[in-house]
């Protein structure tokens, strides 16, 4: 900016903010890969190991389960030791619990490998979308955080073409279709070696110096930040703070909307064979993919929406167009296969574009001292509901069949709709502190003295 001096959210985008968005990119896709390969290994698994439906839906969610946990203890502990360790030593579990499956051979020590990789998502999900927002401009924030859900999703709809074939190869393929994940995990985790810990939260600890250093030699010599914050005050703040009386409507909104959105994704795409089949269709793997695409070509479209269209409005109307396909699905007859994929496709492209806000809208509810925390905590919430709907959908489907069980997730989407005519907030084109101030100075409702710290200048 011609030797002018600029803050770090309206830098300009440079080398390091494609860097760091590529490593998170990584991680999305192994995330997702690894949350839809079990999916297709279940379908062999599944019968050899002679599991009824509780184990199938245990394992199935088994991951979702561990991502509750991560992304609630991880998540906060990156408020407290930073960002970077946690970025790093999530991809260290996740590889070598990946590897590990190969060898199982009963149910519980594969639930046990895949809580071990979920606990490592869920840190990922937690402190990967806080890093890169962290360092991320305003003006493409927006579009970076969404663009990772299409890479989740691509690595979700590779999970589902690898594990075809590799279901070819006999009935121990299963082994190679969950230690295929290995693959993405060590390539995410050699390229994340060296990477900064986020200046923001330097300066919330009062490494001021530290961060000066990495704002210098990553976003640019004329790059400075300003932080209204005292130092060492971060690490008083904790998962108390979301619930004071400024930011608890927030995290609330941000479990609500997250939770209503994951539980139908989760529990009908885990199982999607076997939804297909009830349904009536004989061949599955053709319509499976078709969706598949319309997964992937949503996650696509969402990010162009992520950047056209309000943070409340895409949330709010999203929400109403799922609720309203699903129950149509619900309530159709078998034989209208035609009908049915064409509201499944419209299902299916909405949910995925409505996925980018999943890993925007949380990172942009709260203030610095505590969005590690609270990007935690709403995944966690999130994915708690999501384990509980995967683990339910096949027993309450063999309970009380495939008509009451869409209802039901239907009622959820509704719910979600509801939470966000109610509280959904606009957070788009604000600075980061900016977006997470809840109608007021976030130094008001963190306590926190009113003084600027100028990092970089």
């Amino acid at each position: 900016m011609n030797g002018q001096t600029y803050r770090m959210d309206d830098a300009p985008l440079n080398k390091f903010h494609i860097r760091i968005t590529a490593l998170t990119f990584g991680s999305n896709f192994s995330d997702g890969y690894a949350l839809g390969i079990i999916g297709m290994a279940l379908s062999l698994l599944g019968p050899q190991m002679h599991f009824g439906s509780f184990w199938t839906g245990l394992i199935g969610s088994s991951a979702l389960i561990g991502l509750f946990i991560g992304s609630l203890f991880l998540g906060g502990l990156s408020d407290k030791i930073g960002r970077q360790k946690i970025y790093l030593s999530n991809f260290v579990i996740i590889t070598v619990a990946s590897a590990l499956q190969f060898f199982v051979t009963d149910p519980v020590t594969l639930f046990i490998l895949r809580i071990l990789i979920g606990v490592a998502l869920g840190g990922d999900y937690a402190v990967g979308s806080t890093l890169l927002a962290e360092f991320s401009p305003r003006k493409y924030r927006g579009i970076l955080l969404s663009s990772l859900n299409a890479i989740w999703t691509l690595g979700y709809v590779s999970a589902s073409v690898v594990g075809y074939y590799l279901g070819k190869m006999g009935p121990d393929s299963w082994r190679w279709m969950l230690v295929s994940a290995v693959i993405p995990a060590v390539i995410v985790l050699v390229m994340r070696i060296g990477t900064p810990e986020s200046p923001r939260w330097l300066v919330k600890m009062g490494r001021n110096e530290e961060a000066k250093e990495i704002v210098r030699k990553y976003i640019g010599p004329n790059a400075v930040m300003d932080e209204n914050i005292s130092q060492n005050t971060a690490a008083n703040y904790g998962i108390k703070d979301l619930f004071n009386k400024h930011l608890w409507k927030r995290t609330a909104f941000g479990g609500l909307f997250y939770t209503c959105q994951v539980i139908p994704y989760f529990a009908i795409f885990t199982f999607l064979p076997t939804i297909l089949e009830a349904m009536g269709f004989e061949e599955t793997f053709t319509v499976d993919m078709l969706l598949n695409l319309f997964l992937l070509l949503g996650a696509i479209a969402g990010v162009w929406c992520t950047e056209k269209l309000s943070r409340r409005g895409f949330t709010i109307y999203s929400f109403i167009i799922l609720t309203i396909s699903l129950f149509i699905l619900s309530l159709m007859p078998a034989g209208s296969n035609g009908f049915v994929i064409m509201v499944f496709a419209i299902f299916t492209f909405v949910m995925a574009a409505a996925g980018n806000l999943t890993l925007v809208y949380p990172a942009e509810l709260f203030p610095t001292e505590v969005r590690g925390t609270g990007v935690g905590l709403v995944t966690a919430i999130s994915r708690i509901g999501a384990a509980i709907g995967t683990f339910l959908l096949p027993v309450s489907v063999s309970s009380f069949g495939m008509t009451a069980s869409m209802i039901t997730l239907s009622v959820i989407l509704l719910i979600g709709t509801v939470v966000s005519i109610a509280w959904a907030p606009e957070t788009k084109s604000l600075g980061l502190n900016e977006a997470s101030n809840p109608n007021l100075d976030v130094a008001t409702s963190l306590n926190r003295e009113e003084n600027s710290v100028e990092v970089g200048s």
